[in-house]
């Protein structure tokens, strides 16, 4: 998760690389490409980029040679409860922080469907596990209480650090065996 991306080199088929499109392919020259990552990303889709290179991962270098060979487009499906649920934490003085891995552009599309007031909240993206974690903390040093729910090891650090964690039982195991609670049916509309 901190590289946002995962690649394998073939015997004789080159290097496949596959994740986040500006870690996968960081200079971007395909502006037709480009463009359409940025447009997906907008219309609040995850996408993914899988690319090639005929060069072999040297020890953890990966080749700098490398072309796209495919866009995967993801759709999240948002619960018919998620804005409600929002609704209710602000309406109980609780302040909502979307903190993802995935592309900011995305999660803020999928913030402002989940609630109107999106703009209300702050979201970030593409945070790696540590930066989670430092963001738990500092908001706790402004002398709030932190709940904070996760599903993916990469949320342990930033659980360990929240007064209240939450794990989905849907979730990674090591989450669920750190968290304070544990959603047994993983619907984000039991927190109120």
């Amino acid at each position: 998760s901190s590289r946002k991306l995962s690649a394998v080199t073939f015997d004789g088929a080159g290097t496949y690389i596959m994740g986040a499109p500006e870690f996968v392919l960081p200079k971007m020259k395909d502006e037709k490409l480009q463009k359409m990552v940025e447009q997906y990303s907008k219309d609040g889709y995850r996408i993914l980029l899988l690319a090639h290179s005929t060069k072999s991962i040297v020890k953890d270098s990966l080749p700098e040679q490398r072309e796209a060979i495919a866009i995967i487009i993801l759709e999240d499906h948002i619960r018919e409860n998620a804005a409600n649920t929002i609704a209710w934490f602000k309406n109980n003085g609780v302040k909502v922080k979307i903190i993802s891995g995935d592309n900011p552009l995305a999660v803020s599309e999928i913030a402002k469907r989940v609630i109107a007031a999106a703009n209300k909240y702050t979201v970030f993206g593409r945070v790696t596990p540590e930066q989670k974690a430092l963001l738990v903390k500092t908001i706790k040093s402004d002398g709030n209480t932190v709940a904070m729910t996760g599903d993916g090891v990469n949320d342990i650090l930033a659980l360990k650090e929240a007064d209240c964690s939450i794990a989905m039982a849907s979730g990674n195991e090591a989450v669920r065996s750190v968290s304070h609670m544990v959603l047994l049916n993983s619907d984000f509309s039991s927190m109120p």
